[in-house]
């Protein structure tokens, strides 16, 4: 118990200190390599429907936490602390909290700069970004950001805490197979689908549990909780994922502001409805970019404390 302590402790103090490590054979690039060549693999035997899928799963899966276990194994018969040292960096790599909010300061830090915010905002979301003024990359970023609360904090903290690192794995790798073949298009409708469910199922919980954590956070900042409860309620199915319009809805009530709003993708315009009630600000700016991150700032802290807790209390 102490040492799977000290691991998430030492991990998240990293992850704090330095960010999210760059270099050729992290993590998540092996996995997605992976990937792609277990896909070209079955493609080519013709398993391109839902067993192919389900194979292709258990194959980027497996790898992932495999790979992990037998450096595991291979250096603690040498010493226990390599062993614990490559957990710890492991564990490191895969978390990114400080990324996700250095992602924001940065739109934040040139927001004056509309061309050179709309090509950075372009690396976080899926919609044309060109068409975007100031108030648009200000909703942009504040849903990347509460979406990216649920899968890149919430889930990967919750899952290390209780299930230590082969959880947080598990998580990553899931997480990393839906960005490639969870598409509802021709190719992976029906190959994507064991990659795409289970990416459901793993953030149902926590895109759930948001919603309280954010109305916590906006309680501590003296912003609107009541707000975040009934903004979620109301609007989390504005979004076609059955996940990510809980914390984005909750966000938007948190905050008092109104999300989303015009949406081009592919030169065309697929949606014009706003997240939150009429009579809330569309038209945001800095200051709310920047309230808009002390909120993900303080639920991600709370969410590690909640994470901690019955650890701590066990001791």
């Amino acid at each position: 118990m102490n040492e799977h302590l000290l691991l998430i402790l030492g991990a998240c103090l990293l992850d704090a200190l330095l960010g999210d490590p760059v270099y050729r054979l992290h993590p998540i690039r092996l996995i997605g390599h992976w990937s792609l060549f277990c896909e070209r693999v079955l493609f080519a035997r013709g398993l391109n429907g839902r067993l192919g899928g389900v194979i292709h799963w258990g194959l980027v899966v497996g790898a992932g936490l495999g790979g992990w276990f037998g450096v595991h194994l291979g250096l603690g018969a040498i010493h226990p602390w390599l062993a614990l040292g490559w957990d710890l960096f492991i564990a490191y790599s895969l978390l990114c909290t400080r990324e996700l909010l250095e992602q924001g300061w940065r739109i934040l830090r040139d927001l004056d700069d509309l061309p050179a915010v709309r090509r950075r905002l372009s690396l976080l979301v899926g919609r044309d970004t060109e068409p975007l003024q100031r108030d648009g990359v200000v909703r942009a970023t504040l849903e990347s950001l509460s979406e990216n609360l649920t899968d890149g904090v919430l889930t990967p903290l919750w899952a290390f805490c209780l299930f230590g690192l082969p959880g947080l794995i598990l998580v990553k790798a899931i997480s990393t197979l839906d960005s490639m073949v969870g598409y509802q298009n021709e190719r992976y409708a029906r190959f994507g689908w064991a990659g795409a469910r289970s990416d459901d199922l793993i953030h149902w919980l926590p895109a759930r549990l948001s919603v309280p954590l954010l109305a916590l956070a906006a309680a501590l900042l003296r912003e609107h909780p009541r707000l975040a409860f009934r903004a979620a309620w109301r609007y989390h199915a504005l979004l076609p994922s059955p996940n990510s319009g809980w914390s984005e809805a909750a966000c938007a009530g948190a905050l008092r502001v109104r999300l989303i709003g015009p949406v081009w993708r592919q030169g065309q315009l697929i949606n014009e409805r706003y997240m939150g009630d009429p009579d809330w600000p569309a038209d945001l700016g800095g200051e709310d970019l920047r309230r808009g991150l002390r909120l993900i700032l303080v639920a991600s802290l709370l969410a590690l404390w909640i994470g901690l807790a019955p650890l701590v209390f066990s001791l």
